[in-house]
């Protein structure tokens, strides 16, 4: 039943912009229906296989940590472009607190490893793109994933909560607030060391040792509500480490996430660097 309900979602919620990226996803030559397979125990711990035999892509979604988001569009929209592509889901931060996230998706890398696919690129857009920032950093991430791209990526959730808590914040904000604390499970400003060391955790600069790390191209608008100081400052530390591939996109306007592969200058950017880190 869940399975169903997340790639039949009704068409009004296909029309909200950042809830779902594939609601604008342009015509394409569309491969073979997804295949779904379970990595874990979880209802979530799910891999939705599309298209095959090409360079592997894990896909993973948006939604503040809180909320599944349909990505099935812009994975058959990769598939038909010749990659073989994980649209992977994972717990949320209802279902299990930090870093239950990023262990689903190291196992995630893992099983589409055991599968054949190798070391795999990943894409992430939002609360995705940290979790694919964590990933590519945790540890040596180049030995297990070949680059990552990520939309928007909340690098610092830490941020996202100060950001969230400053006066005049937008709603948009506010939230993410809400959801960052919920995903660390304790409050940055009240829970003690524990708690300070499990926000530094969620950092993806924190694990940043730069030539040992993914590849990363990162993106967002100008007027993105997770602004680009998430990603220059994740950047500009591994360059300092010695990574000589990290790059930051800025794209005019306010889109967020996956909405921003509506633009056809990024989206071609981005296919062109998985092709080029294939």
């Amino acid at each position: 039943m869940y399975l169903a309900m997340r790639r039949t979602l009704p068409t009004l919620a296909l029309c909200a912009a950042l809830l779902s990226s594939s609601a604008a996803v342009q015509a394409a030559p569309e491969p073979s229906p997804g295949r779904t397979f379970s990595y874990g125990g979880h209802a979530r711990q799910t891999v939705t296989v599309y298209g095959d035999g090409g360079p592997a892509l894990v896909i993973l979604h948006g939604g503040s940590w809180v909320r599944d988001t349909d990505w099935s569009g812009w994975a058959r929209w990769f598939a038909a472009r010749g990659f073989t592509v994980y649209d992977t889901d994972y717990r949320l931060a209802t279902d299990a607190a930090w870093p239950a996230q990023r262990d689903d998706v190291l196992a995630a890398v893992r099983w589409v490893k055991r599968r054949g696919g190798g070391r795999p690129l990943v894409l992430g857009s939002s609360a995705g793109g940290h979790l694919a920032l964590s990933a590519g950093t945790y540890g040596s991430g180049a030995e297990r994933i070949r680059g990552v791209v990520a939309l928007s990526p909340v690098a610092s959730p830490y941020r996202a909560w100060v950001d969230g808590g400053r006066p005049g914040a937008s709603a948009a904000r506010r939230s993410l607030r809400g959801s960052a604390e919920l995903l660390a499970g304790c409050s940055p400003d009240r829970d003690g060391r524990r708690c300070r060391n499990r926000w530094g955790d969620l950092a993806a600069k924190s694990h940043a040792s730069g030539a040992n790390d993914a590849p990363m191209l990162l993106a967002h608008s100008a007027e993105d509500f997770v602004p680009v100081a998430h990603s220059t400052e994740l950047a500009g530390a591994q360059r300092a480490l010695g990574m000589r591939d990290a790059t930051v996109r800025g794209e005019p306007g306010n889109a967020h996430g996956g909405v921003l592969l509506n633009s056809q200058r990024l989206r071609q950017a981005v296919l062109r660097w998985l092709r080029q880190h294939t």
